[in-house]
């Protein structure tokens, strides 16, 4: 499986959520605490947006995110501190991979790309090899010269671009689930999806954490910090933050009290200006199976 996290409020150097906390993203990459293995070495990726267009993204033409991926091991990447160290968003994602089966290679990394959307995903599709092809064969064919890689976070990516991602995330990813567990059920596969997904279109963040068994991976997110301010005053680098910024994680970055809130079993929330929003995901079947007809 994979480690994530995703970023929004304050514009704050790269290397400040990804580098400096006692429990980083790249201190993840070498010492999980909550992931099935507790090494991530399988490659890495960050997606920002820049500062100056993550405020305008839903009017702009050019709030496209910029993407840094490569296969080597997150802890030890030259590029990836030279970018994070000199780079500030108040919009970003950061992933690091630990395969579960497809290639160790720099397309089949995270996040993923499409226009102004970002895409990472924690997780897995049981049995992919056995419908890979029939869940291909459901993306819209003007989205399908665009996968590059071979891996099923991406092939989900694309299935909820298909179903309508850009109009209506949580609906486009309800769709998505249900194909794949309709698909994966006539197939006689048991409890095919496991996910925590992060995905964004440089204003907002939508989270998801969704299993079909119900057992679904950690994720965790960040208390509002003006509420951290009042339990922690002595805390100086929370007086820099507004009182929106929030962190969504595969597990917490740190140990300091009340930071870190698990989200609830089979639920989304939106981070987004004006305050987040969390609700109740359950799959969409009969809208999927209309869409894979």
């Amino acid at each position: 499986m994979c480690r994530w996290i995703a970023y929004s409020g304050t514009p704050v150097l790269l290397s400040q959520v990804l580098f400096q906390p006692k429990h980083s993203l790249v201190d993840q990459s070498l010492h999980s605490r909550m992931g099935v293995e507790t090494t991530n070495g399988d490659g890495f990726g960050i997606g920002w947006y820049p500062q100056e267009t993550a405020e305008t993204a839903e009017t702009a033409d050019t709030a496209d995110p910029a993407v840094l991926r490569d296969v080597g091991p997150a802890w030890n990447d030259r590029n990836l501190q030279e970018v994070a160290h000199h780079t500030r968003s108040g919009l970003f994602f950061g992933h690091i991979r630990a395969s579960t089966g497809t290639a160790v290679q720099q397309s089949n990394c995270h996040p993923f790309r499409s226009g102004r959307w970002l895409w990472m995903h924690n997780g897995m599709i049981s049995g992919f090899r056995r419908v890979r092809r029939d869940l291909a064969l459901a993306v819209d064919p003007a989205l399908y010269a665009d996968m590059e890689g071979s891996t099923d976070s991406e092939v989900m990516f694309f299935l909820a671009l298909t179903f309508g991602l850009a109009d209506d995330p949580p609906g486009a990813v309800a769709r998505m689930a249900g194909l794949v567990e309709t698909t994966a059920e006539s197939h006689g596969i048991p409890h095919p999806l496991q996910m925590t997904i992060a995905v964004a279109d440089g204003v907002r963040v939508w989270a998801f954490r969704y299993s079909s068994e119900g057992r679904s991976r950690s994720l965790y997110v960040s208390t509002r910090v003006d509420a951290l301010r009042a339990l922690h005053p002595d805390v100086s680098f929370l007086r820099e933050l507004s009182d929106e910024t929030r962190l969504v994680v595969s597990e917490p970055l740190g140990d300091l009290p009340g930071a870190w809130n698990e989200v609830p079993e089979s639920s989304y929330g939106v981070v987004q200006p004006g305050g987040g929003v969390l609700q109740r995901f359950r799959p969409e079947y009969a809208a999927a199976a209309g869409a894979h007809e």
